[in-house]
């Protein structure tokens, strides 16, 4: 006779039947089990049969850590025992194919002109509206530096590099299928395209033969940073389209997004603001601690979320409604306001048009990005109250 009902009465009862009788009616133990079992558990039975079944609740899929075209982007760097002719051959026929090193906008990269695919997206001219959603922006995080405003009040800022951006792909809607999807509305509509830029060309001996097939398609040379941006249709790019730091004007609100720095394990106080405990009155090997973190009675537990001492940093995080307040478009810097803008000194971030309702843009910006300008006298652009530095700084009055 078959008895499946994984559960401690019944391992208990199990372990009679084995040591002392196997005579022992079933129906007893039937009754002497089921009947003190939780009421959380479904039973099933007939006759002999018992078998139980629990069911699971908030069931996610996998998490992918990065999207596909980020896997095995590096090849391993193996010693080919190259001589000095073969090593200049191979820069001789990287040169002629993607052009020489240069120096623009201030970053080292390659002269490299990419025809436009003219076939690949079809050109709309669609007047902007609100309800339209434009491509982001791939940049270096410089450091910080005072502004001055027209009232001599003094604000830091923080330097933001655009890198060599480059449109590298464009992914309709109807073809987007990313590897995570919105866990909350699975079954959403398409409306958004993904329009994939690059930054920072490189070396293609360095990467992996079907990362560079990425730009080879589009005459593009491979680049170091990949970003991924939801645009509307008419909001698409052809490959190749350079993206510049006039994308946005001054005036203008963003998110920056990036990785926060790194602290490592680190305690209450440091990681989430703990006053601490006083140093007199008693208190001993305890001044920087926590203090109670559980609670009495029946909830004697410690609850999800409580503030304890952990890994600071190393995360993704956004930084909403930043205010741009200068542009340098000969080296591609933006002035935003603030130093709050997440990531370390040279890391690398992402610039999106801001979400917050309130300040999103009153007036038409470049759409569905800005032209290329051959006018080298307009080098910065400041917002209004701004300082300019080329205004002067002390005037005087003419004496009566």
């Amino acid at each position: 006779m078959a008895f499946g009902l994984n559960c401690r009465h019944c391992r208990y009862f199990g372990r009679l039947l084995i040591g002392k009788s196997r005579s022992i009616d079933m129906s007893k133990i039937l009754r002497c089990t089921v009947f003190d079992l939780s009421s959380s558990l479904r039973i099933t039975f007939g006759g002999p049969m018992v078998f139980q079944s629990r069911t699971a609740h908030n069931v996610r899929a996998p998490r992918i850590k990065y999207p596909l075209w980020y896997l095995q982007r590096e090849r391993a760097k193996d010693d080919q025992q190259l001589t000095g002719d073969n090593r200049a051959f191979i820069k001789e026929a990287v040169h002629d194919k993607f052009g020489m090193p240069a120096v623009i906008h201030g970053i080292s990269t390659y002269d490299v002109r990419s025809p436009l695919n003219e076939d690949s997206v079809e050109c709309m001219n669609v007047e902007w509206n609100p309800k339209l959603q434009r491509t982001g922006l791939i940049a270096r995080k410089l450091g910080n530096y005072p502004m001055w405003l027209n009232n001599g009040k003094s604000v830091l800022t923080t330097l933001l590099q655009v890198i060599d951006n480059h449109v590298i792909k464009y992914i309709p809607p109807d073809e987007f299928n990313p590897p995570r999807k919105p866990y909350s509305c699975p079954n959403h509509k398409k409306q958004l395209g993904c329009l994939l830029v690059g930054a920072e060309s490189a070396d293609p001996q360095y990467f992996t033969k079907q990362y560079c097939g990425l730009f080879y398609r589009e005459g593009m040379m491979p680049k170091k940073y990949l970003g991924r941006f939801m645009v509307s249709p008419e909001a698409a790019l052809q490959p190749g389209t350079p993206l510049l730091a006039s994308h946005f004007r001054p005036g203008d609100f963003i998110d920056v997004r990036g990785k926060t720095i790194d602290r490592g394990f680190q305690g209450v106080m440091k990681r989430h603001g703990f006053h601490g405990m006083p140093a007199t009155h008693g208190v001993t090997k305890s001044h920087r601690r926590g203090g109670n973190v559980g609670h009495g009675g029946e909830k004697g537990r410690i609850f999800p979320g409580t503030k304890m001492p952990g890994h600071m940093g190393n995360r993704y995080r956004l930084h909403k409604g930043a205010e741009i307040l200068r542009i340098n478009h000969k080296y591609n810097v933006i002035w935003i306001k603030g130093i709050a803008s997440p990531g370390e000194t040279n890391s690398i971030v992402y610039l999106y048009d801001t979400i917050l309702p309130l300040r999103k843009h009153k007036s038409p910006p470049p759409f569905p990005t800005s032209k290329v300008l051959d006018n080298d006298q307009l080098i910065d652009s400041y917002k209004e109250d701004v300082y300019k530095f080329t205004d002067q700084t002390i005037t005087y009055e003419e004496d009566k």
